[in-house]
């Protein structure tokens, strides 16, 4: 077992590691080679350990506050567990590689883990030839037909959780700013248009490439106070913003004023509340509607997202 090798050469706490003594080159190796072992490891060892909790004794918000950790990454991290059996696992191959195939069918998760592991693909690599199969969401191809004059999306965007791993938001495989920007959503929109676009604060900044990429000009936002704290880097963060964009002229079809900031306490992870649906179809009946990355059919609405699209 790797720790145990580490622990028999070692003395470790939370920020060291200590040599018991002089070690040999290839003693040496052996403890690096198991540190990485244990690097790849950890993620399944928490969502497994989530995993036996929740069966046990329920669920394990307490320990949101306990550890620091974001809820929607301990979710997640169990989910992949829990999809991913034991004996479907890969050791050559990291947790990121896992998250891509968590929706698949355990056959195919077997699959394409094999692929990736022969072929010695990156987690992208990986991704590309499943969207590639068809196998997983395509960001081209399986765009629907039409013109629209408004357009509301949640972006994938892609985090790094506090394990390293890459947490999808809206339960799809993430996608690369790069990704989302070469969307061909400029062919999908009329001559003049809008669009509302979530962010965060973490990817405000780069989220207006996404924007300029699409073919509109930001105006301006509002503001989701989730009421609950989320630990970031930086802030106890407990809002989300959306960007409110436009292409040409055109102007709000139902001339009202709404708060800019919008107090909710927020429930699943990235699940938007009603509000906003509603709050865009007062100001904009009488348009052509498209919401991007959905999660479900919504009245009035092209919803596409996860594999679907729902007139």
């Amino acid at each position: 077992m790797s720790l145990a090798l580490v622990e028999k050469y070692c003395e470790l706490t939370k920020t060291t590691l200590k040599f018991r003594r002089d070690v040999t080159k290839s003693e040496w190796t052996s403890v690096f080679r198991a540190l990485r072992e244990i690097e790849g490891s950890v993620q399944f060892w928490i969502g497994d350990c989530l995993a036996y909790r929740e069966q046990r004794w329920g669920m394990y918000d307490d320990m949101i506050e306990e550890t620091g950790y974001e809820k929607g990454t301990l979710r997640y991290i169990k989910l992949v567990s829990e999809k991913i059996e034991s004996a479907r696992r890969r050791a050559d191959l990291t947790f990121s590689h896992h998250i891509e195939v968590v929706k698949l069918p355990p056959a195919k998760q077997v699959e394409y883990l094999e692929k990736a592991a022969t072929n010695h693909l990156t987690v992208k690599e990986l991704r590309r030839l499943l969207r590639r199969d068809g196998v997983i969401y395509n960001s081209d191809s399986e765009l629907p037909e039409g013109i629209f004059q408004l357009f509301y999306a949640d972006p994938p965007w892609k985090y790094e959780t506090e394990l390293g791993a890459t947490l999808p938001d809206n339960y799809y495989p993430t996608m690369d700013i790069e990704e989302i920007c070469s969307m061909p959503i400029r062919e999908m929109t009329d001559t003049n248009a809008v669009l509302f676009m979530w962010t965060t604060s973490g990817f405000l900044e780069r989220s207006f490439e996404v924007v300029r990429a699409w073919g509109f000009e930001y105006k301006t936002s509002f503001i989701w106070d989730k009421v609950l704290h989320n630990i970031g880097y930086y802030s106890s963060v407990r809002h989300e913003i959306l960007l409110l964009c436009v292409k040409g002229t055109y102007p709000i079809q139902n001339v009202k004023l709404y708060d800019s900031v919008y107090t909710e306490e927020r429930t699943e992870h990235s699940k938007k509340p009603e509000f906003f649906y509603n709050m865009i179809e007062d100001l904009y009946p009488n348009s052509k509607k498209i919401e991007l990355f959905a999660r479900n059919k919504r009245e009035g609405w092209t919803s596409f997202g996860n594999q679907e699209i729902l007139s």
